[in-house]
């Protein structure tokens, strides 16, 4: 993931890898995008009409996920046009989204209210992600800390 220095003067906390990520990828736009291809959408047409985003944002968010190397063109079967596809990277992040969907079926729906539900592939909903220390006992913010260099 290439980047310029113009990039690295702005970051607020260099060594902090959540400060880097949300640089890469954490406008509203952008998540949508990793998450809609994650279900499937492949061309600029999907992701519009899924997301609603004005054109020239999408192309702009589409460029940019590209050139940080979390989604890569491929040629479309007709020849007509490109693709879109999640590079390895861009898969890296399935947890991320999956806690923050987890996060919103918790935070952001009055009780009662509907909303969409992530099922495996045998249709049961997908357990909430928790984070583990090495003997499997659940880490929170109280029993974490972060190393700095």
């Amino acid at each position: 993931m290439a980047r310029d220095d113009a990039d690295r003067q702005s970051w607020t906390d260099p060594a902090c890898p959540v400060a880097r990520t949300v640089d890469l990828v954490g406008d509203r736009w952008s998540l949508l995008i990793i998450r809609d291809a994650m279900d499937g959408a492949r061309s600029f047409t999907d992701f519009q009409q899924r997301t609603g985003i004005a054109r020239n944002i999408l192309t702009e968010r589409l460029r940019r996920l590209t050139a940080r190397g979390l989604l890569a063109q491929v040629g479309a079967p007709s020849g007509r046009r490109r693709l879109y596809e999640l590079t390895e990277a861009g898969r890296d992040l399935f947890p991320v989204i999956v806690t923050l969907r987890q996060w919103g079926e918790r935070h952001a729906f009055e009780p009662g209210e509907r909303h969409s539900v992530l099922v495996d592939g045998d249709g049961a909903r997908v357990p909430d992600l928790l984070p583990v220390a090495v003997d499997g006992t659940p880490l929170t913010s109280d029993t974490s800390s972060v190393r700095r260099p």
